[in-house]
């Protein structure tokens, strides 16, 4: 691995670490990344622009490594001085990434997929001639997932009750030419389908047979693998039938150790492969 896939590496895996601070995420960043992608492609973006927005839609939420814990998996709304603290996120992100050999490929997306068009984003309130098409996307896209996506305290949307929000505020809270394309995206192709309620390409999210937690499962696992829930501490084991795979409890709790947050190493090698070029622009 040449020190270009290598920082691209470090990037993947800080990401992931923060990512799995709170186990109702897991896979958020793939889905965003994928979303991305598939976004910038319908919109005919050349190959070098489509992985750089992928990219920057693993990446968007690195800054989230300076919220608390109290506020990042709070099981219930967050209040207004909370809600403050959640947007400084971005800032920090930037502030992560400066003097970083990859930080003006991410820097927009990173920092700007929270602004609308309208300008009652943050952190700058821009509007949406002054909105970069990374972030337009990013953001389109992070907003789709979060919609889609449980929580704590609420099942995710249908996916056509997320696509209806995005059609209801379009020009406002999203971009009108980026969000008209991908609701187009899914009409046409259904492509949508394939990653919503998934950790990665053909991987859908089990749920926790104890407390209904999702939980993103690799590739790696085989059958009869112990698999620890990271919300509730349980323990149960893969079974496989052939076509679907499904968790059984086993009545313990992980250890410490078991509950400990981990990084797929082989997925990690995947998404280098996938993003190894972009060192190429450098």
């Amino acid at each position: 691995m040449n020190i270009r896939e290598q920082s691209i590496r470090n990037l993947l895996v800080l990401a992931l670490v923060v990512e799995a601070r709170d186990p109702y995420t897991g896979g958020h960043l793939w889905r965003v990344s994928r979303y991305s992608r598939m976004l910038s492609e319908d919109g005919g973006l050349s190959p070098l622009e489509v992985a750089r927005i992928s990219f920057g839609g693993f990446l968007h939420d690195l800054g989230k490594i300076a919220i608390p814990d109290a506020i990042l998996k709070k099981p219930a709304p967050l209040t207004e001085e909370e809600f403050a603290v959640i947007k400084t996120h971005p800032r920090v992100g930037r502030r992560l990434l400066t003097d970083h050999p990859l930080e003006r490929l991410i820097e927009s997306a990173l920092y700007g997929h929270h602004e609308r068009p309208d300008g009652q984003g943050y952190p700058e309130g821009l509007t949406e001639d002054r909105i970069l098409v990374d972030a337009k996307i990013v953001g389109i896209c992070d907003a789709f997932d979060a919609m889609t996506s449980t929580r704590p305290y609420r099942k995710g949307m249908p996916i056509s009750t997320a696509l209806s929000v995005i059609g209801d505020n379009l020009g406002t809270q999203f971009d009108r030419k980026w969000g008209e394309r991908f609701l187009e995206l899914n009409r046409v192709s259904g492509l949508i389908d394939h990653v919503v309620g998934h950790s990665e390409d053909g991987l859908p999210l089990l749920d926790c047979p104890m407390c209904q937690a999702p939980l993103a499962i690799s590739k790696d696992k085989a059958e009869g693998d112990p698999v620890f829930c990271r919300s509730c501490g349980s323990e149960t084991f893969l079974w496989n039938d052939g076509t679907t795979r499904g968790l059984t409890p086993t009545g313990r709790m992980g250890t410490p150790s078991d509950l400990e947050p981990m990084v797929d190493r082989s997925f990690i090698k995947r998404m280098v492969q996938e993003f190894g070029f972009l060192g190429d622009s450098l």
